[in-house]
């Protein structure tokens, strides 16, 4: 079986930060064994907000989206794994809590699909860029962890 290692972009949203929920929420995915390689708290700015959220330019949620996500800290993580991508979007839950499964986060924790706490890649290629807009290639690390061979063996 091929090991498709990646790199997944997640963001806790200003909802998330406010109530305190960001511990909880990074356990999550580091008991689910992705490894952390970049976290920082900052805030959106609106030229960030709007490369990252750009596919929705003129839809008619686009102004409320800008001024939630630019309202309030967000914490900016990049994680590595087997599958990391699907894996994030696994542990986050459907965008819309009421179809989210229970145990995911968005199930747990959001409400409505307008405050849904935290925001995952959708490809290897929105991570990519969601990663540019976030980070900068310096802030990412490289390390080796001493419990994959118990989380996904053979790619060490």
């Amino acid at each position: 079986m091929e090991r498709c290692i990646e790199r997944s972009f997640v963001a806790i949203k200003p909802d998330a930060v406010q109530r305190g929920l960001t511990g909880d929420i990074i356990n999550r995915f580091e008991r689910k064994g992705l490894k952390l390689v970049a976290m920082k708290m900052l805030m959106v700015t609106p030229e960030m907000a709007q490369e990252h959220y750009k596919e929705h330019v003129g839809k008619p949620f686009f102004p409320s989206l800008m001024d939630f996500i630019t309202s309030s800290p967000v914490i900016a993580m990049i994680w590595e794994g087997q599958d990391a991508v699907s894996v994030c979007r696994r542990v986050n839950g459907a965008t819309n809590p009421e179809q989210a499964e229970p145990g995911t986060i968005r199930f747990d924790y959001g409400q409505i699909p307008q405050r849904n706490i935290v925001h995952g890649s959708d490809s290897v290629e929105s991570a990519e860029r969601e990663t540019a807009i976030f980070f900068q290639p310096e802030e990412l690390c490289t390390w080796k962890r001493s419990l994959n061979k118990w989380i996904v063996p053979d790619t060490e």
